[in-house]
């Protein structure tokens, strides 16, 4: 069964919801598996608690 893991700022619930489908749809045409099998766990992290380019994504 695979588990795909997406880690994100906070994003709205509808492109959460087709990104999901859009991920299992790649992971049962390429593996031919039913899509009951995969699970897609979305981790969003707040913008005050991530960083690039030394810093807080938050003060961009």
């Amino acid at each position: 069964m695979p588990i795909v893991t997406v880690q994100q700022g906070p994003r709205d619930t509808e492109l959460k919801r087709d990104l999901v489908k859009r991920i299992t749809d790649a992971f049962v045409d390429a593996y031919r598996i039913p899509a009951e099998t995969v699970q897609v766990w979305i981790h969003e992290v707040p913008a005050d608690s991530w960083g690039a380019a030394g810093r807080l994504t938050a003060d961009k």
